[in-house]
């Protein structure tokens, strides 16, 4: 494997959980019935595209202004914190200091993630970001993988994804790449699309090789 892509959100900060109880919170104000089920729905994916797709769900509302309805939320007290997943900034360094390029792939905005990766320590060694705005379609669309593999000027054959999510590992496995899924968000159990399945990115190896027992 020549380079390392990385989902943002569950993958380099654990923020599902959070991000599911804004969600639900947007859900509740419009009076939008709502179980587990449809909150795993946004999970991986750009908000934009899957309230696109439910539109019917608020009649009358306009995507931008749910979206910055949610946005709002961010500040609100008892949301679980924004922490890094264990042994993310160590894996990005080691992977850096190999020499292999890097990049994040997010479902998030390019300020969300420029913020996030800088507390996180690790945006300086990243040599691009792709964000929710720089795709036309959301994963599991394999558009920004392959956007980054383009950017990077390596072959998606040559390159692996780090996810957390199941749209995540449909994005990276349709763009030919290989995929670790990490457990933050998902049980183990279902991320069996990906190559390789650890709990958390402590301890993962670079160069890697997706033949290793899987963590989980």
């Amino acid at each position: 494997m020549k380079a390392a892509l990385f989902d943002l959100d569950g993958t380099l900060i654990n923020t599902e959980r959070r991000s599911m109880a804004m969600w639900s919170m947007l859900l509740d104000s419009h009076g939008v019935v709502h179980d587990e089920v449809v909150l795993r729905g946004f999970m991986g994916r750009r908000g934009r595209d899957v309230l696109t797709e439910s539109a019917h769900l608020f009649p009358g509302k306009r995507i931008d202004d749910l979206i910055e309805e949610v946005f709002s939320f961010h500040d609100h007290p008892g949301l679980p914190d924004i922490v890094p997943v264990p042994g993310a900034a160590e894996l990005v360094r080691r992977v850096a200091a190999y020499g292999s390029p890097v990049a994040v792939v997010t479902s998030a905005g390019r300020d969300w993630a420029e913020e996030r990766l800088t507390e996180v320590g690790v945006r300086d060694l990243l040599e691009t970001i792709v964000s929710a705005h720089d795709v036309t379609v959301g994963k599991p669309d394999p558009e920004g993988y392959l956007l980054a593999a383009a950017r990077l000027s390596v072959d998606p054959a040559h390159c692996v994804a780090f996810e957390d999510s199941i749209a995540g590992i449909a994005a990276a496995k349709a763009a030919g790449m290989a995929c670790v899924g990490i457990a933050t968000t998902h049980a183990g159990t279902e991320l069996t699309a990906a190559d390789l399945v650890v709990a958390d990115l402590t301890g993962v190896a670079w160069p890697l090789s997706t033949t290793d027992d899987p963590a989980v």
